[in-house]
């Protein structure tokens, strides 16, 4: 209890008492008057907006009237009627999720799963296989209606499509060129398997992560496989190099082809302009047989004798052959010049 200035004393008790009888006294007017109206149009207010709901993008919902499915509306805001009439589910339908067949992942770190990964295949031998699988919901009503839990029920799909796809193909097959051919095997059995259990799952993707023989004996595959490698090279350079040799030798061959032919072209050209020449020639040696044939004659002593190394003198017993030295006469005429008075007469004489 406090005391005033004036001597009267205060009880916090019995004040709150009162104002607790006063806000009581005010409440009860109030509802006895328009308030009641005004708090039941209020409730029923706010349980007509609760019927509104929005759709993200890449979402999908499907309505319910009294549990079970009445449609499916898109993205947007959307009204249904309120709770306990109605009510929707929103599934992403975008969203692309994975599932882990024969590992689990956490975070940076992989482990793997031997229950899940160690199967036989078609040559009755072991192997380590590690499956990635990607997949979308493409019917939200199968996907939350047709089975009790799809994503498990793809999980379990997933690995019998696989231990299915490897036991039809021999280990050496599996590991190398029929890894692609497994994947596509794996990726439409887990569809058939899907659409038959109607869990409204769509596979986008089936990637074989690892296909490894056991450890124990791993070493030994890969050398195999290194060794199947080195014979795949070795025969592709040899065929690259027969492939080689066999371009080279039809290159050789087209240009011999060329060669002849060219020198073909290139004779019966110089054979037509001979037989021309010759016409020509009988033509002048019939207009005029005699100058014609002295000059035929010398064009002939020309060409014979123009080779050959000749000295022609202007006459017998002319003093000339007293002064050349004819040892150094074939050096002296393969002089680039050879200057002389006499040197201009060497080749006038004709017919001599």
């Amino acid at each position: 209890m406090e005391r005033f200035k004036n001597g009267q004393t205060r009880d916090p008790v019995k004040e709150m008492q009162r104002n607790l009888e006063e806000f009581g006294n005010r409440l009860n007017k109030f509802i006895r008057g328009w308030g009641s109206l005004t708090i039941i149009a209020i409730a029923l207010g706010l349980y007509i907006i609760s019927g509104f709901y929005v759709v993200g993008p890449g979402e999908k919902a499907v309505e319910l009237l009294f549990g079970k499915q009445y449609s499916i509306t898109g993205p947007g805001l959307h009204y249904r009627l309120p709770r306990p009439l109605m009510a929707q589910i929103v599934v992403d339908v975008s969203k692309v999720r994975r599932a882990e067949i024969g590992y689990r992942s956490d975070g940076s770190r992989t482990r793997s799963v031997p229950a899940e990964s160690m199967m036989l295949t078609g040559d009755e031998n072991l192997v380590d296989v590690q499956l990635s699988i990607q997949y979308i919901v493409n019917d939200p009503v199968k996907f939350l209606f047709g089975t009790e839990n799809p994503e498990n029920t793809l999980r379990t799909s997933a690995e019998v499509a696989l231990r299915g796809a490897v036991s039809e193909n021999t280990l050496d097959y599996t590991m190398a060129k029929g890894r692609a051919d497994v994947q596509k095997s794996v990726e439409i059995r887990l569809q058939k398997l899907l659409n038959s259990y109607e869990t409204g799952l769509q596979v986008t993707q089936a990637r074989l992560l690892a296909v490894d023989p056991p450890s124990e004996v791993k070493e030994a595959f890969q050398d195999v496989v290194r060794a199947s490698e080195d014979r795949e090279r070795l025969i592709k350079e040899a065929d690259g190099y027969s492939e080689n040799l066999v371009l080279k030798a039809r290159g050789e061959a087209q240009e011999s082809i060329r060669q002849a032919e060219a020198y073909k072209v290139q004779r019966v050209i110089k054979a037509q302009g001979d037989a021309k020449r010759f016409s020509l020639l009988l033509d002048e040696y019939v207009k005029a047989p005699d100058v014609t044939r002295e000059r035929l004659y010398f064009e002939s002593v020309d060409k014979f004798l123009v080779p050959a190394r000749k000295l022609v003198v202007e006459a017998p017993g002319s003093k000339i052959i007293q002064m050349l030295n004819l040892p150094d006469l074939t050096k002296t005429l393969e002089a680039p010049s050879v200057a002389g008075p006499d040197s201009a007469k060497l080749h006038e004489r004709k017919g001599q």
